[in-house]
């Protein structure tokens, strides 16, 4: 009766097991097939604008053009100014959400452009700039609308990633850092561009800004979703 009962136990133990494997599977399968269905509903209609692999769709400024790199799926900025602009698309954004991963080093300084065209020089004339700028001397800290609507503390830090995200629907203006409103701008009725820098709610392509040697700013994980 013994060696019937060890031979049951070792035959039994196996399957036991196995049963708990594959429960244990099954469970790991749903409860990643629960975040995939999650992550697909909140991403549900955004484009992504980069590769990760190579600048398809982007434009470098003439100016200094080897401040760009790609490095770990993401677009490095360090050199001399120079921006980036996206021109995968011929269609012009007006109404959008936008979400861009960033990270920046210590002292950095870089920007998103919003409502831009592609310029070969200098600093863009149209559009809008999200600042990027956690430690760096200007006091216009991430988030920021630069020169319209500005923030003075930074919501985020450097050295770790975050999403920034610029919403625009009509004449108003969101900026979310890892999903908390920083910025809510409603352009005044009869607002008129500036003479240096038309900084007027229109249309146009997106830019990232390389701003200086000293400066390194990682872009990644670019997409968007038009509202229009």
């Amino acid at each position: 009766m013994g060696r019937v009962c060890f031979c049951l136990a070792t035959l039994i133990a196996p399957l036991t097991f196995r049963a708990m494997k594959m429960n244990w599977l099954l469970a790991l399968t749903a409860a990643l097939s629960i975040a995939t269905s999650v992550f697909a509903a909140d991403e549900d209609g955004f484009k992504p604008l980069m590769d990760g692999k190579t600048f398809k769709g982007w434009k470098k400024a003439e100016e200094s053009p080897e401040t760009w790199t790609i490095q770990d799926g993401a677009f490095v900025a360090h050199g001399k100014r120079c921006h980036l602009f996206y021109v995968g698309d011929e269609k012009p954004f007006k109404d959008f959400h936008l979400k861009v991963e960033v990270m920046t080093r210590e002292h950095s300084n870089g920007g998103i452009y919003f409502h831009t065209k592609y310029q070969a020089n200098e600093w863009p004339k149209a559009g809008f700039e999200c600042q990027v700028n956690n430690t760096h001397s200007d006091w216009k800290k991430t988030g920021s609308l630069y020169d319209i609507a500005n923030i003075g503390r930074s919501s985020a830090q450097d050295d770790k990633w975050w999403t920034q995200e610029i919403i625009v629907k009509g004449k108003n203006v969101t900026v979310l850092i890892d999903g908390a409103k920083v910025l809510e701008y409603n352009e005044p009725e009869g607002a008129q561009p500036g003479k240096s820098f038309a900084r007027k709610i229109s249309e146009g392509i997106f830019a990232l800004q390389g701003h200086d040697p000293t400066s390194e700013i990682h872009y990644r994980n670019i997409r968007v979703k038009r509202l229009d």
